[in-house]
């Protein structure tokens, strides 16, 4: 998959408020389906199954079925590459400000 094209996955899936939340839930521990469901008193099953297939998708997640059961981990390597191209750089140069804004004030 071409890069660009998994960015725009990765950005449209981190884009919706209740995928966010989909994934601080599974940060700490994996979480089955219908665990995540329950957490989503006002969205049915279905759309929370639709949430997780974006998430799916861009890679966000990764799915391991056991038994009956759809266990959900998150996958945070998706997550570094959107900071390394986007915040990296960026937190770099303001880094660099402060540093000689700090030598200037010491002068």
């Amino acid at each position: 998959m071409l890069k660009e094209v998994r960015h725009d996955l990765i950005l449209k899936a981190l884009g919706d408020y209740r995928r966010r939340k989909i994934l601080d839930l599974i940060r700490d521990r994996p979480r089955t389906t219908g665990e995540l469901c329950s957490h989503f008193k006002n969205l049915d099953r279905c759309t929370v199954m639709q949430h997780l297939s974006v998430l799916e998708r861009a890679d966000l997640i990764i799915v391991k079925r056991k038994g009956s059961y759809r266990w959900n981990y998150i996958n945070p390597l998706p997550i570094k590459e959107i900071y390394d191209r986007w915040i990296c750089n960026y937190s770099a140069k303001t880094v660099d400000l402060l540093a000689r804004l700090k030598q200037e004030i010491e002068k």
